[in-house]
């Protein structure tokens, strides 16, 4: 691994936690939505600081190829981020149902209220 890709992973991984923390902080990005990014982003920084870590991990779950793993767990969590925002979607999904139909419970009790209103008037 040359200099240049070792600091390269370096500072990707720390830009991207860098993004992520700011994001936070500025209330951009919500802790639930930040918890995998943290997560990618902790994990590319220790194996950008200690590159034979990956080759542990290879080696620990039986990759030969050690990027393979690192694609593999992209994937991996670009999956568990996509089904969280799913879970997500379909409560909002839900929500916006039931508001939808309260609100128009309540515009017909309003027009029949209204209704009678004019009814009772001389």
């Amino acid at each position: 691994m040359s200099v240049a890709s070792y600091v390269f992973g370096v500072l990707s991984a720390l830009l991207t936690l860098g993004v992520v923390i700011e994001m936070l902080r500025r209330r951009r990005l919500r802790e639930r939505h930040a918890v995998w990014w943290l997560v990618a982003g902790t994990l590319a920084l220790i194996i950008g600081i200690f590159p034979s870590t990956l080759v542990w991990a290879a080696n620990l779950v039986g990759v030969v190829v050690p990027l393979n793993l690192v694609f593999f767990v992209s994937v991996a969590v670009l999956f568990l981020v996509c089904i969280q925002h799913s879970s997500e979607l379909t409560a909002l999904e839900a929500k916006t149902q039931t508001l939808a139909e309260t609100s128009a419970l309540q515009e017909m009790r309003i027009a029949a209220l209204e209704a009678e209103l004019k009814r009772t008037k001389p």
